[in-house]
């Protein structure tokens, strides 16, 4: 195991990413409703996966869905385009069969909403972690806070923090940060599930955006120049700053070169796979070259939000949602000038699936 990461001056470096701990000294000591979701940063460590072979569930999966969308279930709409929320449906009591078509539905809406969860909740992580592995090979992240014998939890968990906060807004005009999670894997999670234990009466809400729909706006030409980009993702910049604060580093930094267009395999559409957080460069371009190319994809999918879902969160609340054909962000609105920052208690477990498809192979 490396050694353990020493700190640096903390109080001159401002937060990579407002929604995270990197250690325990983030979090003020105040009662946790679910106490057994407490972030600890164990020290272990993870080696890189090897590439494996995967096989979406979708594939497998009846397009009538009949053993997920019983008569029993409830349909709404969270967006006409994107979003979906299932009402009358337990996740602990889906069949196989009914896992499969909820890939499909994952693939086809990109975000399907469960409320009231209360049994998949109460089962622990052990239930939630095994349902998530059906979905693919789960995902350690580098950084975080997770739980004690379950290192594929990340938990995000804020409470009080509105110094950290102030201090952030010194230097950063919005706590908005786009990304797909963790593209920087050889093969990238297709499949991620968030489950909200507490949260804010108002506000915290997830902000997803389609990106096959932002690739379809864009003109015929510009996709076709976008189609043969190779972009580098990588963990560094993520894993210095944790590195700089004093946090504990479980993996070595990661970089992959991955297609900036790449294909769904279910739905066979071609998606942009860019984001604001762990994209470095591109392939062959000087270093300005890239930045105009990720500046205007960026704000083109961040501006147009005739391609975007707000999923607004209740307690007990699980969302899964296709990383493959998504942006999203969280938005950090929950502070009250009296009480601070409210609480927002989050897991995160995130299925790693197939390498992306590059447009040149199909």
């Amino acid at each position: 195991m490396p050694p353990k990461d020493t700190a640096t001056d903390e109080e001159s470096v401002i937060t990579y990413d407002i929604n995270v701990p990197y250690h325990g000294a983030a979090l003020e000591k105040k009662a946790i409703k679910h106490p057994q979701y407490t972030p600890t940063w164990n020290e272990i460590w993870f080696d890189k996966l090897p590439p494996f072979e995967f096989h979406d569930p979708a594939l497998r999966a009846d397009s009538q869905m009949p053993n997920l969308l019983t008569p029993a279930v409830v349909l709404e709409e969270i967006s006409p385009r994107m979003g979906t929320i299932l009402r009358n449906v337990q996740l602990t009591q889906l069949s196989d069969q009914a896992k499969d078509e909820l890939a499909l539905l994952i693939s086809q809406r990109k975000i399907v909403a469960f409320p009231d969860q209360d049994g998949f909740i109460d089962a622990g992580p052990e239930a939630q972690q095994k349902f998530m592995n059906y979905f693919g090979k789960p995902n350690y992240q580098p950084v975080s806070g997770s739980i004690p014998g379950y290192p594929g939890f990340h938990i995000i968990h804020r409470d009080g923090n509105r110094a950290e906060l102030d201090a952030f807004f010194t230097q950063k005009t919005t706590s908005c940060l786009w990304h797909q999670d963790v593209s920087y894997e050889i093969q990238p999670p297709g499949y991620v599930m968030l489950g909200l234990l507490d949260g804010p009466k108002v506000g915290g809400d997830t902000v997803f955006a389609a990106t096959d729909e932002a690739y379809n706006r864009l003109s015929p030409p510009m996709q076709k120049f976008l189609d043969g980009i190779q972009v580098k993702h990588s963990s560094a910049n993520m894993i210095n700053h944790t590195r700089l604060v004093g946090g504990l580093v479980r993996k070595d930094p990661i970089t992959t070169i991955h297609p900036l267009v790449r294909v769904h395999p279910i739905t066979g559409a071609r998606c942009l796979f860019v984001n604001g957080e762990f994209i470095t460069s591109a392939v062959g371009m000087k270093d300005l070259e890239w930045k105009a190319i990720s500046d205007f994809l960026l704000q083109h999918i961040i501006g147009s939000h005739d391609i975007q879902a707000r999923v607004r969160w209740s307690p007990r609340t699980i969302v899964i949602f296709d990383n493959r054909s998504t942006l999203h962000t969280a938005v950090v609105d929950y502070v009250d000038d009296e009480h601070g920052v409210q609480p927002r208690h989050i897991f995160r477990l995130a299925a790693m699936a197939e390498k992306p498809i590059p447009v040149s192979t199909i």
